[in-house]
């Protein structure tokens, strides 16, 4: 696909032409009679009720784990945790992605040389995560991280088996898929809360994942209707690779980072405040995990039409608007009310983290601005950007975090996490524009921000005037409430049409027909 250099708007009826269920998708997608712009925005639909459920959950599991664990307790359940994350990424290498982007004849055979090629992935990754344990034991100064890290670094060896959901994923059946999935973090769930009540402490969190996860393996493989099957091809490798190098490069460099963070704040503010930083990343995490169900949701779509410029345009600025919809108001939220979180629900011993989790509020919000700029690359195999992007954030750790850590502790963190957060908006804004010319980061962000200005004026109009009285749970309720109404009512008044739209593809999906103005 060459670069665009003009992307007009284009018009529904436009839309419904070249996405209509005659459109030579072959086997790819299982339209179920309707065009791919609906069956992705349902697509959307589905996910959410699915995914933002399963993000709830494990932030409920996150969060109610740390009334029954001391601070010292989830500090060390933090390195466990963020160390294997961290260097989980290395085993995201887009395996999937490539998957989802062929198109070979027999779907058996590629679906088996993507599973071949993940498996074999996987037990390497397993055999080096038995050399680096230890490894970061040493540097943490934390061998306790050793014999919990071993069994947790099980559940890896899950996700190879969860590769059937691959298949249908790239079908676009996402009820399918999202219940495999959802397997998990259910088993996860109850094992780990019931462990956790029990007095298991940091290994109810262990014991909770490696179950979810092989609960998970298990399902997808009896369900799964191909073969698992050992195929090696070397083309097919060299396809992979290709295609697969800069994300290793981008995931490297975000366990420089994580890592990082973990070795400095060890020394720098101890178990207590990485207690504080894996709390705040606890909400972090869930952000991203509803991120993830646009991302998801529409990358296949987006392969099936990398060719169309202006349908590319289309599928980025919707996407992102609705995430935006959630994603900055969260943020903004959790920066007005963490104090409120803390006192009436957490407990005074989490007090220390409040302005961290004030300032990753902030973060967070603003993360979501272009956030799913990556599936765009993928879709048009320009994975470099991302490798260079990743690459701009471990210099920004390493100038800016790094020396406001160990001066300013938490708020030094804090801080640089939000300069490497300029950075990237300034990276995504950039390539972004070369890809669609008629992007312009400053006004995508103006829009961004304009609903959640009413709620923000209002709330804290409300917490001056009643700045006398004590402050309780049943205010902070009340203010909470008028939070979430002001800013839907503000959403509503600025981004009309797409709401409208969607609530349209809802009424499509009963029966009925889609908002005015769709036909």
């Amino acid at each position: 696909m060459t670069e665009a250099t003009s992307i007009p708007t284009p018009t529904v009826a436009r839309l419904e032409e070249q996405l209509d269920p005659t459109a030579e998708l072959g086997e790819r997608v299982a339209l179920e009679g309707g065009s791919l712009r609906e069956h992705t925005a349902r697509g959307v639909i589905v996910n959410s009720a699915f995914q933002v459920g399963f993000a709830v959950l494990n932030l409920v599991k996150r969060v109610g784990v740390a009334a029954f664990l001391t601070t010292s307790q989830f500090g060390l359940w933090g390195i466990i945790a963020t160390t294997l994350i961290t260097l989980g990424w290395l085993k995201q290498v887009g395996i999937s992605d490539k998957y989802i982007q062929q198109d070979e004849p027999d779907q058996e055979v590629a679906f088996q040389k993507a599973f071949t090629l993940e498996l074999a992935y996987t037990l390497l990754f397993y055999v080096f995560l038995f050399v680096a344990l230890p490894v970061y034991a040493l540097a943490y100064g934390r061998p306790a991280i050793i014999l919990p890290g071993l069994i947790l670094s099980l559940s890896f060896l899950a996700t190879a088996m969860q590769t059937p959901i691959w298949i249908a994923y790239r079908q676009m059946r996402f009820v399918r898929q999202r219940g495999l999935e959802g397997i998990d973090p259910v088993i996860s769930t109850v094992v780990t809360l019931g462990l956790a009540v029990a007095g298991a402490g940091y290994w109810s969190l262990v014991i909770g994942a490696v179950a979810g996860g092989f609960s998970s393996a298990a399902a997808a493989v009896a369900w799964s209707p191909y073969r698992l099957a050992w195929r090696f091809d070397r083309r097919a490798l060299g396809e992979y690779f290709g295609f697969s190098w800069p994300l290793v490069l981008s995931s490297a460099s975000g366990i420089v980072i994580v890592q990082g963070s973990i070795l400095i704040g060890n020394y720098a503010v101890g178990l207590a405040g990485l207690g504080a930083l894996a709390l705040a990343n606890a909400f972090a995490s869930f952000a991203d995990r509803v991120d993830d169900v646009i991302r998801h949701t529409i990358y296949p779509a987006v392969c099936a039409v990398r060719d169309r410029a202006d349908l590319l345009f289309e599928a980025f600025a919707k996407s992102n608007r609705v995430a935006l919809m959630w994603g900055l108001p969260f943020g903004i939220g959790l920066a007005l009310f963490a104090p409120d979180l803390v006192h009436f629900a957490l407990g005074d011993k989490w007090r220390g983290a409040t302005g961290l989790m004030q300032a990753f509020g902030l973060i967070i919000g603003f993360r979501q601005i272009a956030f799913n700029w990556t599936v765009f690359m993928r879709a048009v195999d320009r994975t470099r950007p991302i490798a260079i992007s990743g690459l701009l954030a471990v210099a920004s750790f390493a100038v800016v975090t790094v020396p406001l850590m160990l001066i300013l502790g938490l708020t030094g963190y804090a801080a640089g996490m939000a300069v490497a957060l300029i950075v990237d908006l300034a990276v995504r804004g950039y390539y972004l524009s070369r890809l669609f010319t008629r992007f312009r980061l400053a006004k995508h962000v103006a829009r961004a921000v304009a609903p959640s200005l009413p709620a923000v004026v209002l709330v804290l109009t409300v917490r001056l005037a009643s700045s006398g009285m004590e402050r309780t749970p049943a205010i902070a309720l009340a203010e909470l409430g008028i939070y979430a109404l002001a800013t839907g009512v503000a959403t509503y008044a600025f981004e009309r049409p797409l709401v409208r739209e969607v609530l349209g593809y809802l009424g499509a999906r009963r029966g009925r027909s889609p908002a005015p103005g769709y036909r």
